[in-house]
């Protein structure tokens, strides 16, 4: 007998995702709505995701705020109180849409639900190391996306940044896990985080902008990015502490690649003090 669909609405985040896009729909067959929120793709993203029986709804930015994540909050109707923000290269592990289908039910005053993912990485699974947290179930009308003041900010350009919804209420921790497989070349992984760490350098250059990122990540990401020596820490955190050495090969460069990144944002941070100095 077929089980009664989960009353929630997953909303999807697509630009240009057609290799991705399908893999990701079949995770969320369990799912009451599932709506594609696409940034004007010029492949077959729209084709595909409406051949896969999900709602197709377009996003064009117009540079302000609300940028993607809050305007869907706002403007995107949906038939349920409970929405999950994903992106097109994840799914929910069979164990998180069980939990989410728990969660759901008995959720008392929890105002969101934050998971910890599976990341793959250069095609595989990391069992080790530094894993993600994200705060992606969000109860309508009590979790909301801030302003930042980063709208002349490079980087993220329509999506908000690396920080997590405010919530009117406490936020819960699932047990099961988000599955992140990126099913594009290394490369995009590098190409994408040389824009975040534009990003993460202005905003960190600009007390006011960076207190603002800051106050809305999570207890580890607010001490992490106070931490010195960024990536000789990280890097002994997720190969070392995190026993990242025991996924072989791939282990040692997600740990190596990411601490370039903490030290990519300490070289773009520093050179826009330079020229601010400069220029004063």
């Amino acid at each position: 007998m077929a089980r009664d669909l989960i009353p929630v609405t997953v909303l999807v985040q697509t630009k240009n995702e057609e290799n991705a896009i399908r893999l990701c729909l079949e995770g969320l067959e369990d799912f009451d709505q599932v709506i594609v929120v696409d940034s004007d793709s010029t492949d077959a993203t729209k084709e595909i995701a409406r051949g896969c029986g999900a709602t197709v709804v377009n996003f064009t930015w117009d540079g302000q705020y609300p940028k993607k994540k809050q305007w869907q909050l706002e403007n995107v109707r949906t038939r349920n109180d409970w929405i999950l923000f994903i992106d097109s290269d994840e799914f929910p592990s069979e164990r998180l849409v069980e939990d989410i289908r728990v969660f759901v039910e008995k959720s008392g005053s929890f105002a969101a639900a934050s998971v910890e993912l599976d990341y793959y990485f250069a095609g595989r699974m990391l069992r080790f190391g530094h894993r993600v947290s994200k705060t992606i179930l969000l109860r309508r009308g009590h979790a909301w996306f801030e302003p930042v003041d980063d709208l002349d900010v490079p980087g993220m350009g329509e999506l908000e940044g690396h920080y997590q919804p405010k919530c009117d209420g406490p936020v819960a921790r699932l047990g099961g896990r988000l599955r992140h497989e990126d099913v594009d070349p290394v490369s995009t992984w590098f190409a994408r985080h040389n824009r975040y760490s534009d990003w993460e350098a202005h905003v960190g250059a600009r007390a006011r902008r960076s207190d603002a990122v800051y106050s809305n990540r999570s207890a580890q990401g607010r001490a992490f990015a106070r931490a010195p020596f960024k990536p000789v820490a990280f890097f002994i955190y997720s190969y070392v502490v995190r026993l990242g050495f025991l996924d072989g090969r791939a282990g040692f460069d997600y740990a190596f690649a990411l601490a370039a990144y903490y030290w990519q944002i300490g070289l773009k941070r520093r050179e826009i003090d330079r020229l601010a100095r400069l220029e004063g």
